[in-house]
């Protein structure tokens, strides 16, 4: 594991690549097998857990809502179905967004779902302009987390609500050995064989293992402006869904 991690590092240094770039390259590269490793290699589960984060959405916020590196649309389209009536994602993976645009057209929901290439960190949005802020397993993505929460924070209305689904890893056993064996080891190989990126599959759980999760992580939320941050743990902590409100 730490070859695997020294080398994805030394790989970013050797080629003088901000994560931002590594990560956009990445998932242009994984796009068209995203969807069927992410189902896979959660077991279906990802989906329960959309569910969870839809369901914090209260009726009053259902207006207008951003979804942050949106992917393929999974959380766009989820988001819509559960009712909120116009919905704008952006992600800086170009190859991700136009799987996603393709999904939004054989839906017929192109006049409900809009999905764009953005960078978080630098959002064309005017202040204050979404009822609800959205990001699902892409926030530890960003190059610069406390940046791209303070945008989240400031293209979201007085009062809205911003809800962040992401990975963690569990903290007790037997989960925390079982599921580190299967994250480090099991999903790499699986991911890597059927992606052809293997690479992809290693920086996984590297980036969740580095990622400040639980009380570190909603204190980061409070000192980018959040107010009242909390976070339900998911699934024996194999995910955490965070929510807080400006």
């Amino acid at each position: 594991m730490f070859i695997a991690f020294f080398t994805f590092y030394y790989y970013l240094l050797l080629c003088n690549m901000a994560k931002k770039e590594v990560v956009q390259d990445i998932f242009n590269d994984i796009a068209p097998k995203y969807d069927l490793l992410n189902h896979l290699l959660s077991m279906n589960i990802d989906k329960g857990w959309r569910r969870k984060a839809m369901s914090c959405i209260g009726e009053q916020e259902k207006g207008c809502l951003l979804d942050v590196a949106c992917g393929t649309g999974d959380f766009s389209i989820a988001a819509h179905r559960a009712g909120v009536k116009q919905v704008t994602g952006i992600d800086i993976s170009e190859n991700m967004v136009e799987i996603g645009k393709k999904k939004v057209g054989d839906l017929h929901l192109a006049d409900a779902i809009e999905l764009k290439t953005g960078d978080c960190e630098h959002m064309e949005f005017a202040t204050g302009m979404f009822d609800v802020v959205t990001v699902a397993f892409g926030v530890r993505n960003f190059e610069h987390l406390e940046l791209g929460l303070q945008e989240m924070y400031r293209v979201l209305k007085t009062g809205g609500k911003v809800i962040i689904l992401e990975f963690s890893m569990p903290e007790h056993f037997p989960m925390k050995q079982l599921y580190r064996f299967y994250f480090c080891h099991i999903l790499p190989t699986i991911g890597g064989w059927i992606s052809g990126n293997k690479g992809a599959y290693t920086y996984l759980p590297e980036s969740v293992m580095k990622f400040p999760q639980g009380e570190t992580f909603l204190q980061i939320m409070r000192d980018c402006g959040f107010q009242h941050p909390v976070r339900r743990k998911l699934s024996f902590g194999i995910a955490s869904l965070y929510v807080g409100e400006k």
